[in-house]
């Protein structure tokens, strides 16, 4: 790829700003013409004046050491006879500071790869190119931008070719990153302490764009927030080491601007330098994700339940910002794979999110390590040596996942060895065969497994839950063995030797771990959701008493919430489900919402009643990790499920979940074979549903199951109980 082209770099020091490389060139007017670009950093294009593209944030973010993707634009509506083309290279993720472990990326050279191919002649990078600083002189992902628009016309000078390879360049992968909504300040105020700070009144991911008249070196600087404290300030303490700042220095005359290398997640902006009375036509929040095609829509008549849906997918869109992150603000947003294992599912629905899953499961398979390890971020920016379970076995989940979601089996084809490798990492992991069990040091903080993250049956204020580490490893050892048995099914292989695996792991497990003897909910729960007792009905009565003795709330963290609401609508407790979704008291998904949330928080008690804080240390307010919730409204409530034996919808089994707690739910998934709708509503006499579907379906109606061809069906049946 982009053969003949050399990486460029300007000769002096890059420094924290932000470098323009020029080439002029003699063009005519209608001819094609294509432009590829790549670099070490992010970088936009302007080609006589004219963005090239709309990818922010290019060339996105991968394995940097064995993955960097390249974009191939068509140009030709630009080319002029006389033409400029000035590509500018930021840092991004590639030479930022939270990159700064990887030392052989975070100290490479600010550098660029080109190829303009036109009717008749190739330009491509070398040393007739020039480079100069640009008036973008400080940009970082984690403490943000600094322009200075005083600063005169770039100077350019030569520049020098580097010694970086090509072989890591490869073909776009990803949807583009683009900019998407925009939202005016619902206010503006000051806070008791006497800050002006702009509410947004929604969380994003993104950032700012400016308009004002101003002089020549008045200054702009806002910096980010996502909540205010209980006295109504202004509160980013959460944000730890990220400045998570925009400034800006002003010319002369009215003027715009906003942020070009460089992303914030915020909803409350602090407004610490401005000119003059800051107003609100001053302002835009500017969301910013990864293009995908909206899929997925719930509607309920219960408007706190749209709230929290809403959240769900509030909390995608600023996570899915070319790899899926577990927060998009503080001195983190890594690619954190127990968030993604346990939210992809309902991302699926949300969105068509195959060709983005695909692409980051390239950098999966890139930083498998020979073992079949899986680090716990990918791509491994922190050089995390552990592999936890439940955040490798994403290596597992997500093939698996997307397939059923999308009916491709590329996908499990190309990510089968990295499958069995996982798997067979932990049989040689364990100090126990046929289980997946540790040292003792195992359980302790950042040794090797996170448990059940967050979880609330342990000690205030702990990160691990009361569930033991051996018990969720084996569990999910489990699990992994099992899909990969399905995967390799699904593609004809022989797969008697994991079939006996996955057999003797079981067996195991029930030795060792009794459902009768299991004292914590998601121990229940993974037991019930992946087959691992012989007493179902026993499990089932024991999960919904500790509900229920539990004042009807959970105590579930990252493992076992996204499971929680099956393991009791399967098993005949689909009331209690119902009274968990809908619970208001904390713990619960609606106490969020009562709080003012616009995504989904990290914390059960992000901020508790009191209106103080959890902490400082890892408190995000936008970590979608609990809006997993939103696939069991697709899937449960909604009843709108893939057919393992025709995946991709190509049949679809449609069993709903009604209750008379909610007067009515509708579900929507537009599947690759069409739109399916699962619509119920509460009526004086029964259960009214309106079912449509593209495909041949399977539909379930109080255990009665109706096979019918495509088309628009209605059903009634007695009130929904509970």
């Amino acid at each position: 790829m982009l053969e003949k082209a050399l990486w460029i770099s300007p000769r002096g020091d890059a420094g924290d700003g932000a470098v323009c490389f020029r080439r002029r060139f003699q063009g005519a007017p209608g001819e094609k013409a294509t432009l590829t670009v790549s670099c070490l950093g992010v970088y936009d294009a302007y080609l006589n004046g004219r963005r090239v593209g709309d990818f922010i944030l290019a060339p996105g973010c991968t394995e940097y050491e064995k993955r960097l993707q390249a974009q191939t634009y068509d140009v030709s509506d630009m080319i002029q006879a006389e033409n400029e083309l000035i590509v500018t290279v930021g840092k991004g993720w590639h030479r930022s500071r939270m990159i700064a472990k990887r030392e052989g990326l975070y100290h490479a050279p600010c550098a660029l790869i080109a190829r303009l191919d036109m009717d008749g002649q190739m330009i491509v990078t070398d040393e007739a190119w020039e480079a100069g600083p640009s008036n973008v002189i400080f940009s970082d992902i984690w403490d943000g931008e600094t322009c200075d628009a005083t600063l005169p016309e770039t100077v350019y000078g030569s520049v020098r070719t580097v010694d970086w390879p090509r072989d890591i360049l490869i073909s776009q992968e990803g949807p583009f990153v683009k900019e998407q909504e925009r939202l005016s300040p619902r206010s503006v105020f000051v806070t008791p302490r006497g800050e002006t700070v702009i509410d947004f009144g929604q969380e994003i991911t993104g950032y700012v764009e400016i308009m004002l008249s101003a002089k020549k070196g008045d200054r702009v600087v806002l910096s980010c927030g996502e909540m205010l404290d209980r006295d109504g300030n202004f509160y980013n303490e959460n944000y730890r080491k990220a400045l998570s700042r925009m400034t800006y220095v002003c010319r002369d005359g009215k003027q715009t601007w906003k942020p070009r290398f460089t992303f914030y997640g915020f909803r409350y902006i602090r407004v610490d330098e401005w000119p003059g009375e800051a107003s609100p036509d001053c302002f835009q929040a500017v969301a910013l994700y990864s293009d995908m095609e909206r899929t997925g829509f719930l509607r309920t008549a219960n408007e706190k339940l749209n709230r929290l849906i809403e959240n769900t997918l509030w909390s995608q869109r600023g996570n899915f910002v070319d790899i899926p992150t577990d927060c998009p603000q503080r001195d983190e947003r890594m690619g954190w794979t127990g968030d993604a294992q346990v939210f992809c599912k309902a991302a699926c629905y949300h969105y068509n999110a195959k060709q983005f899953f695909e692409k980051w499961m390239g950098d999966l398979r890139a930083d498998q390590r020979a073992d079949g390890s899986i680090p716990d971020t990918v791509p491994n920016f922190w050089l995390i040596q552990r592999s936890s379970a439940a955040w490798g076995d994403v290596m597992t989940v997500l093939p698996w996942r997307v397939y059923l979601m999308y009916g491709d089996k590329k996908i499990l084809e190309q990510n089968f060895e990295a499958m069995k490798g996982w798997v067979d990492y932990i049989t040689g992991d364990t100090l126990e065969k046929n289980l997946w069990i540790g040292p003792d040091d195992s359980s302790i903080m950042w040794q090797k497994h996170y448990g059940d993250w967050l979880a609330l049956d342990a000690a205030e204020g702990s990160y691990h839950g009361a569930t033991p580490n051996d018990l969720i490893a084996s569990a999910f050892y489990a699990h992994s063995a099992n899909l990969l048995v399905k995967a390799g099914k699904a593609l004809g292989r022989d797969m008697a030797e994991y079939e006996a695996l996955h057999e003797r792991i079981r067996a195991a497990f029930l030795q060792r771990y009794p459902a009768a003897a299991m004292t914590t909910q998601t121990a229940l729960v993974l037991a019930l959701v992946f087959d691992l007792t012989d007493d179902k009905p026993g499990a089932a009565a024991r999960l919904n008493r500790m509900i229920r003795e539990n004042g009807n709330r959970l105590k579930t963290g990252f493992v076992g919430t996204p499971h929680l609401l099956y393991a009791l609508s399967e098993n005949g407790y689909a009331d209690t489900a119902y009274d968990l979704l809908l619970q208001e008291a904390y713990p619960s998904w609606l106490y969020e919402v009562n709080h003012g949330a616009t995504t989904i928080w990290e914390h059960w008690d992000g901020m508790k009643e009191d209106g103080s804080f959890w902490s400082t240390d890892m408190n995000s307010f936008n970590h979608y990790a609990y809006g997993a919730v939103a696939d069991w409204l697709y899937s449960a409530a909604g009843g709108i499920r893939p057919d393992e034996e025709a995946p991709g919808f190509a049949r679809a089994v449609i069993a709903p979940i009604p209750s008379p707690r909610i007067q009515s739910l509708e579900a929507e998934y537009k599947s690759v074979h069409g739109t399916i709708r699962s619509k119920w509503t509460n009526t004086r006499d029964g259960v009214r549903y309106e079912i449509a579907t593209p495909v041949p379906a399977e539909i379930i109606i109080d255990g009665k199951r109706h096979s019918v061809t495509p088309g628009s069906y209605i059903f009634y049946s007695e009130a929904a109980k509970g």
